[in-house]
């Protein structure tokens, strides 16, 4: 059979399937005007609660001015080639021992995308003798980071440490036969549900097997800790996390992402990297505004931005639980409001929400979660007011209610007219 037919007979898959009228407005929507709390979707001003800025750096003004002033200077092919071959600076280098010293490590080594970072940074590190650990619900990136590993792999209940030791156990008795070793993956804070991933108990269990932890921490990175060094920082555990993953799409508001550790892995791995050494520099105007970046978050301001952050975040947790709206166990700012109902339901609530109330924030349904369930992922930031917070909870107590009383349901998710 032709690769081509099969595809075009296909119904497009889990996601796929919906694609005809899902197109542009429930999923890939265009989101227009300043990146902030206030956007435009589909012709209308929306209070938006759908960007990853969660310090509000986007349109921070000295970030803007760095970005401009940086691109202008360098334009956006400079360095031009991967790192390896001809695409190594001095500002490179320079943001890579702030990032070393910010996360209190030996050495750093930036990526040019933190996916690919990620996915090359597990297949470097392992050979086809060990083994990795990983959790259940570890985001894409690390799932196909590890699918790259031609040994074997195993997978422990999602946060739960009585899973995490008896894999942790089951490995160390494999690795007593091929002469291997362990790697344990986790993430810091999981992105779905804004939970912590339990490193200081996880940590604890180097006492009785011998492991080196990953830590993906795009979530926390310049968010969570009393200086935004991260979750391993939160938990007071940076010394006993061996590698450090960041990413600078979240507090940063930008693109690219790093791995800190100790020197002589970090220089192996900087020569092994394989999206590194054959891919393109991270561009010269990234560089500079990543150092600007980074000087915010660890500045008294970035103090300031990181407390009104989560002054909003539990503004937000704490009013969906009084209203009865189960959040599961966010404690990081990522909070999704999960509600029982269909593809369907959630579709009508999403156009409700963003028509009829203006409220713009993304839906989960099948298959990134279980069937039969909706979440409304919100994302809060340090740019949102408590005037954003009070009109949100009163909004989703509404259409609630509007949910119980069935008027979401239906057979077929409503056709949208996406102006233009």
């Amino acid at each position: 059979m032709d690769i081509f037919d099969r595809i075009a007979r296909d119904s497009g898959g889990p996601l796929g399937q919906y694609r005809q009228k899902a197109f542009g407005y429930y999923m890939y929507p265009k989101l227009e005007g300043e990146l902030g709390p206030h956007m435009k979707f589909n012709g209308k001003d929306v209070l938006c609660w759908s960007l990853n800025n969660y310090l509000g750096l986007a349109n921070h003004p000295e970030v803007r001015k760095t970005d401009a002033e940086a691109a202008a200077r360098w334009g956006l092919a400079y360095p031009m080639g991967s790192r390896m071959m001809s695409g190594h600076t001095s500002l490179h280098e320079k943001f890579e021992r702030e990032l070393a010293d910010f996360e209190k490590k030996e050495d750093a080594f930036l990526f040019n995308f933190g996916y690919q970072g990620i996915i090359s940074t597990i297949d470097a590190l392992m050979d086809r003798h060990d083994v990795i650990v990983y959790d259940s619900e570890a985001h894409a990136c690390l799932i196909d980071g590890a699918r790259l590993h031609m040994g074997k792999r195993m997978t422990y209940r999602h946060n739960d440490i009585e899973s995490c030791e008896a894999t942790l156990k089951r490995a160390t008795k494999l690795c007593e036969e091929t002469g291997g070793g362990i790697l344990l993956i986790t993430e810091g804070v999981y992105g779905m549900t804004g939970a912590l991933g339990n490193l200081d108990q996880i940590v604890s269990l180097k006492k009785k097997y011998k492991f080196r932890i990953l830590i993906d921490d795009a979530h926390g990175f310049g968010v969570m800790g009393p200086h935004g060094r991260g979750t391993s920082e939160h938990f007071g555990v940076m010394d006993e996390v061996d590698l450090y993953i960041g990413a600078y799409a979240k507090s940063m508001a930008s693109i690219g992402g790093f791995v800190a550790g100790p020197k002589v892995i970090i220089d192996y791995l900087r020569y092994n990297l394989r999206s590194q050494i054959y891919a393109k520099s991270l561009p010269m105007a990234f560089v500079e505004g990543g150092l600007k970046r980074l000087e915010i978050i660890r500045s008294a301001e970035g103090d300031e931005l990181r407390k009104k952050l989560f002054t909003v975040t539990r503004a937000l947790q704490n009013g969906f639980r009084e209203l009865g709206l189960e959040i599961g166990p966010a404690e990081a700012c990522v909070t999704p409001v999960a509600i029982k109902g269909g593809v369907v339901e959630a579709t009508k609530m999403a156009k409700d929400l963003r028509e009829n109330y203006g409220i713009f924030c993304s839906i989960v349904v099948y298959p990134v979660i279980p069937k039969g369930m909706i979440i409304f992922r919100i994302i809060p930031t340090a740019a949102h007011s408590m005037e954003d917070v009070n009109y949100t909870l009163k909004t989703f107590k509404e259409i609630v209610e509007k949910l119980h009383r069935g008027e979401y349901e239906g057979d077929e998710i409503p056709d949208m007219h996406i102006n233009a």
